[in-house]
Formats: C-alpha cells, sequence, structure tokens
C-alpha cells in the first residue's frame, strides 16, 4: 500500500488508536508492523479473530492478558548462558502463571470463540519450571528450601550476627565514658560505634569512617573484630551458594527456552487481537461481508474519526458503474465521502470491524490510492496541481482491476478548460483499466461525461436550499449544483452582485448547452477550435448604481435597461430575471393572453405574471440559427431519446414524462 494515501486517508490515526489498545510491548510492536493485505484468507483469518474477541468482549469477562512487565530483558539475553537475579527468575515465574491463566481462559471459550481459543492450546506454561522458581524465590529472595547448604549456612550467619550483637552491647558498656553516643551502625560492612576523636586511645579497634565535624570517629572494636571476620566468612559463602543456585535456575529456565518464546508470540498476538477488537467495539463494528470481486456498498457507514454524531453514509461502486462523480456544495461532504470510502477499505484488510449497517460489502483491493487534499509543499517546489499531477501518475502507474482510487477536485489547479479535458482524459483510462474510482468536482462538464458514459454516474452530496446547510448525505444518480450564489449570499455578499453573476451564469450555461449538441464536453480544446461556434454575446457598457438609499433597486433597474429590446415582447429562448426569485430563467412558453409566462428554472417549469420579469439577454444572441433546436436546453436527455426513437418507430413501452407546471408565484 502507498504510505501517502495511507496518510492522506487517515489510516495512520486509526493505527495509533489500536496502538493504544495494546497492553504489552510485543503486542504494540505487533499493532506498529501491521499493515492492509490483499490476501483474502489473511483478511478473513483476521476478521474472524477481531469478531470473536469482540463477542468475548461483549460478555463482560476480563481478559487475563499479560502486560510482560519486566520480561523485556529476560528474552532478549535468553539462550546467551546468562545466570538470570532472583528478580528476573520471580518475573517469570509469575508470567508462566499468566500464561497458564489465559490457556485456561481460552479453553473455557471455545464455544464462543473456536478460533482464537485454539491458539492457546500449543501455550505451556512450564509446571515444572515454575514449581521450581516458587520453591526457590520468594518475594525477589532465595528461600531457605532453595538448598540445604544455603540454609546451614544461614544458621551460622544468624549464630554469628547474634554473637556479634551480644558482643557490641557489652562493647557500649565497656567504653560508655569515650562515646558520643550508645549507639552500633555499620560503615563499610563492619559493625562500629561513634568514639570523640579526644578519647580515641580508650577504644582499640580500626577507624572506618570519621563525621563531618571531624569531631567523632567510627571505630570497629578490636574485640568485636574476630566475629566479624566470621560473619564476613560465611556471607562470601551464602553468596557462592545463591550462585550456584541462580545458575542451575536459569539453566533450567534456558531448557525451556523454544515453548517460552513461543507462549511470547501467543500471549503478543492475543494482545494485538484484543486490541483490534476493543478499538472495532468503541464505534460498534460489524464484520462486513468480503466480495470477491472488486466491489465497495456502505451501508450506513460512518467515519471512524467522526464520533457517533456523523451522519452515515450509503454508497456502491463496482456494480452498475465502476466511476462515481460526486458533486455538490464545498463542506457539503464530499471529501469525508472519498475518505470514508478509502478508509474503511483499508480497515477491513487489516483486519477490523468497521462502523456500518448489515449488508455492507466490501472487495479486496491491491492498491487504494487517494489523492486528497492540494498536496502544496514548499520544500519540495510543489504547487497544488503540480501534486495533483504526481498523485495521478502514482495512479496510472498502479491502475489495475483490483485497484480503489479516489480523486477529490478533479480540474482543480490549473486552466479549467484544459484541466478538464485531462481529468476526463484519465478517467477514460481508469476505465478502460477497470479500476474502481470516486472522485468529486465542481465541473459540469465532467458531470456531462459521468452522465453520458456507460459505467460510470454522478452522485450529489444533498444541500438544503432552504437554511443553506449541507444534509451530508449522498444521492447517487443525480448531479449537484455547487450553491455558490446561495452560499455567497449567506456570508453577506452584495446582492447586486449576486445577481449580476446569476444573470451571467444563466447565460454561460444555455451557450455551453449549444456548443454540445455538436462538440462533446470532454473533446479536447483543439478538437472544439476547429468546429463553428455562435459568437460570443457582445457586451453592453455597464452602469454603476446610485450610491445611498436604493441602490439595489437601481441595480434592477440596470439590469431592466441593459438591452434596447428590453420592452419588446418576451420569447420563447429569452434569458429573463424573475424578480420573486431574486435570479435568472429561461423562458419555456411566451404570454398567453392574461400575461402569464412559463420559465424553467433549474429543470423546473414555473409560471410567473410579465410583469415580475425583465429581459436580460434575447434568444437570438443565445442560439445559433433560426432553427435552432430549444428542446436541447428544455427537454432532458431521456425525453429527447425517447422523441427521437419514437419518430423512427413503434417501441413498446417508451413514454416522454414532462413535469407538470407550477402555479403562478
Amino acid at each position: 500500500m502507498n504510505e501517502a494515501s495511507l496518510k492522506r486517508l487517515e489510516y495512520d490515526k486509526i493505527k495509533q488508536r489500536l496502538l493504544e489498545f495494546t497492553v504489552s510491548p510485543e503486542g504494540s510492536k505487533l499493532a506498529e508492523r501491521h499493515m492492509p493485505t490483499a490476501n483474502e484468507a489473511a483478511v478473513r483469518t483476521w476478521l474472524q479473530e477481531t469478531e470473536e474477541a469482540a463477542r468475548l468482549l461483549a460478555t463482560g469477562a476480563s481478559v487475563p492478558l499479560s502486560a510482560m512487565e519486566g520480561m523485556e530483558l529476560f528474552f532478549a539475553l535468553l539462550g546467551k548462558g546468562r545466570i538470570y537475579t532472583e528478580q528476573d527468575l520471580g518475573q517469570l515465574s509469575a508470567w508462566l502463571a499468566a500464561v497458564g491463566q489465559m490457556k485456561r481462559y481460552m479453553e473455557a471459550k471455545k464455544m464462543i470463540a473456536p478460533t482464537i481459543s485454539s491458539y492457546a492450546d500449543s501455550m505451556h506454561d512450564c509446571p515444572e519450571l515454575r514449581k521450581e522458581l516458587d520453591r526457590c524465590i520468594r518475594h525477589g529472595q532465595l528461600t531457605d528450601q532453595a538448598s540445604s547448604a544455603l540454609a546451614d549456612i544461614r544458621r551460622h550467619l544468624a549464630s554469628a550476627e547474634d554473637r556479634i550483637e551480644r558482643k557490641l552491647n557489652q562493647t557500649l558498656g565497656k567504653y560508655k565514658t569515650a562515646l558520643q553516643e550508645l549507639l552500633v551502625s555499620k560503615r563499610n560492612g563492619h559493625y562500629v560505634i561513634p568514639v570523640k576523636r579526644e578519647l580515641r586511645k580508650q577504644v582499640p579497634g580500626t577507624v572506618w569512617d570519621e563525621s563531618s565535624s571531624g569531631q567523632t570517629l567510627f571505630v570497629e572494636p578490636a574485640d568485636v573484630a574476630e566475629l566479624q571476620a566470621e560473619w564476613q566468612m560465611w556471607k562470601a559463602e551464602e553468596e557462592r551458594e545463591r550462585t550456584i543456585i541462580l545458575s542451575e535456575l536459569s539453566e533450567f529456565a534456558e531448557g525451556h527456552a523454544d515453548g517460552l518464546r513461543w507462549n511470547v508470540e501467543a500471549m503478543a498476538s492475543f494482545d494485538f487481537i484484543f486490541a483490534r477488537a476493543k478499538l472495532s467495539r468503541t464505534w460498534d463494528g460489524i464484520a462486513v461481508t468480503i466480495s470477491e470481486k472488486p466491489y465497495i456498498h456502505l451501508v450506513d457507514a460512518k467515519h471512524p474519526l467522526l464520533g457517533s454524531g456523523c451522519l452515515p453514509l450509503n454508497v456502491q461502486i463496482g456494480g452498475a458503474w465502476r466511476q462515481l462523480i460526486i458533486t455538490g456544495p464545498n463542506t457539503g461532504g464530499k471529501t469525508v465521502t472519498l475518505k470514508t470510502i478509502g478508509l474503511f477499505a483499508l480497515m477491513v484488510q487489516s483486519g477490523l470491524l468497521v462502523p456500518a449497517g448489515k449488508g455492507t460489502e466490501l472487495g479486496l483491493f491491491q492498491h487504494v490510492l487517494a489523492d486528497v487534499g492540494d498536496g502544496q509543499s514548499i520544500e519540495q517546489s510543489l504547487s497544488t496541481f503540480s501534486a495533483h499531477m504526481s498523485s495521478l501518475k502514482e495512479m496510472l502507474d498502479a491502475a489495475n482491476g483490483r485497484s480503489l482510487l479516489l480523486l477529490d477536485e478533479l480540474a482543480a489547479g490549473t486552466d479549467p478548460g484544459e484541466g478538464i479535458a485531462l481529468s476526463i482524459a484519465v478517467l477514460e483510462e481508469l476505465l478502460n483499466r477497470g479500476s474502481l474510482v470516486a472522485a468529486t468536482t465542481h465541473f459540469n462538464e465532467i458531470k456531462r461525461f459521468a452522465s453520458e458514459t456507460e459505467a460510470c454516474t454522478n452522485a450529489r452530496m444533498a444541500f438544503d436550499a432552504e437554511t443553506l446547510r449541507p444534509l451530508y448525505r449522498l444521492e447517487i444518480g443525480e448531479a449537484g449544483d455547487s450553491y455558490a450564489f446561495a452560499i455567497a449570499r449567506r456570508f453577506g455578499l452584495p446582492e447586486r452582485v449576486i445577481r449580476r453573476a446569476e444573470a451571467r451564469a444563466a447565460a454561460i450555461g444555455t451557450k455551453q448547452a449549444v456548443e454540445t449538441t455538436s462538440v462533446p464536453a470532454w473533446q479536447s480544446a483543439e478538437d472544439k477550435s476547429s468546429r463553428s461556434k455562435p459568437k460570443p454575446v457582445k457586451k453592453d457598457k455597464e452602469r454603476h448604481p446610485k450610491e445611498g438609499e436604493g441602490a439595489e433597486e437601481n441595480a434592477i433597474e440596470d439590469d431592466r435597461h441593459h438591452s434596447n429590446e428590453a420592452k419588446r415582447p418576451l420569447q420563447v429562448g429569452d434569458c429573463v430575471w424573475i424578480y420573486p426569485l431574486k435570479r435568472s430563467g429561461i423562458v419555456y412558453k411566451a404570454a398567453d393572453e392574461r400575461g402569464e409566462v412559463i420559465v424553467q428554472v433549474q429543470k423546473q417549469k414555473l409560471k410567473f405574471n410579465r410583469k415580475r420579469l425583465a429581459l436580460y439577454i434575447g434568444s437570438e444572441k443565445l442560439y445559433p440559427g433560426q432553427d435552432y433546436d430549444l428542446d436541447i436546453v428544455f427537454e432532458s436527455k431521456a425525453n429527447r431519446k425517447a422523441r427521437k426513437q419514437m419518430g423512427r418507430k413503434y417501441v413498446p413501452g417508451i413514454e416522454i414524462v414532462t413535469p407538470p407546471e407550477e402555479p403562478e408565484r
């Protein structure tokens, strides 16, 4: 998998959360190294493991996972002939107890989790080793039961210490007048008493230390030195016997090295499996159906990093269509949709349960590549367009029938005409290779390509035009609008600026519809330039609205008198300004005897009184020739196709559906 794409899809954040659920260093290492795979057998096994572990956690039982605290050094030195300390061997005994507990726990859960419980069958808690360690070591110290020689040595040590204590008590009374205080302490392993410097000669013995002021000397009395030497001899014997015992115990542990290492791997695997299950349970994940073909069908899918408040996503790619072109306003959720699709594919191929509903199905992909974000980089001298081209190069190098490609903002960062042509050429190439593609765009030419190309379809992010709020719901089958003008109003741009922009957008859109009747939208710029086109409408000199109160009304008057033909009767095809809606439309039917005109506005046919309309651009300036077929403007593609078929021959079941005209507004 491509590292840059994994980061763009925020897979690294999922892995970081996964690491937080591990309890042992070895489990963390497995999680850190884990990557998505296209191997179907591995993915199915991982998902089965995670699902079974999640079922066990759902029962509320506490899983006896071992944190393996303090065991890293032990296993790092295992097999190298090291003599371990009492602490090392004591921790080994405690860890073997945890291994035995885990083995018994999984044995009892075979009905609930048959797959992962079988992993515990090969674990070995080394009962002989553990019994010997428990006999010899307690609370991090060798016990007297470790060997008869050690027990005998410790009896002699205790006897020597008792004699030294009695002799010191006698010495304190004997040299009482020469002492700073009646106190026995140790210096350098020797029992000493505090003697005044000026009375040093009254206490025969060896000076081992003095106070910071120099007024007190710590002296080992001569009549205690002989007993001290005997104690040190027995202490050396104890250390020698301790070394022998620890050496034997270490050798015993080395004999179980293979079993101990396997236990480490098994416990780390359990830690990693249950970490996947714990993470999956945080978002109520389910095990999805794995498809044998490249396919994505998400049902009520929620992005795992957005929390429970995230609205669900329903999307399908790989069935009736292999390319999904997503449109809609900015902040409407297009990019989140791409990230959700890509991240779900990566999570499933990592053995994680995903937050989705029943019916969710995904195929496995060799490549999941994403071009999300502008990718600008000062260090690498990449502009937005350069970054997109770099990503596209990687995609085209890898694209095949088992690739999932996610493209955000097609044709962005360069001249729109060239960017659109290049984007459509790339989509055609990916379609030929059989790759699954989800892409976002704002350009109508790319929307038209999706609507007219087999195995490709449009989708839109739902948007509430009344409240100007995105609904974050994907609707497949229809292209969406960018709602630039509505959003501009929401942010307070001057109304006269927005109205002029709407009128010009309507005129441009109509002219583009004219051009596409003879030239497909995705043809190259050279092909288009070689064909005849209508001449652009000549712009009249604009007049500025009057300042102060009533400036907005004056702007409307400017628009009404923008053409010398503003007073003539409205004709079919005229671009008009609609005062009640504060936007433009195209005349569908001229005024009747009551002065009512039918105007097409965004595929809707609405009725208005002539007094509520103002001519903006005449039809003769918008359409080439007197015999131009205005059905291209007013009729849907399906109706035009049906009408053409009906004109040639009888076709059973075919019909032309015309939406009803809405009443006067």
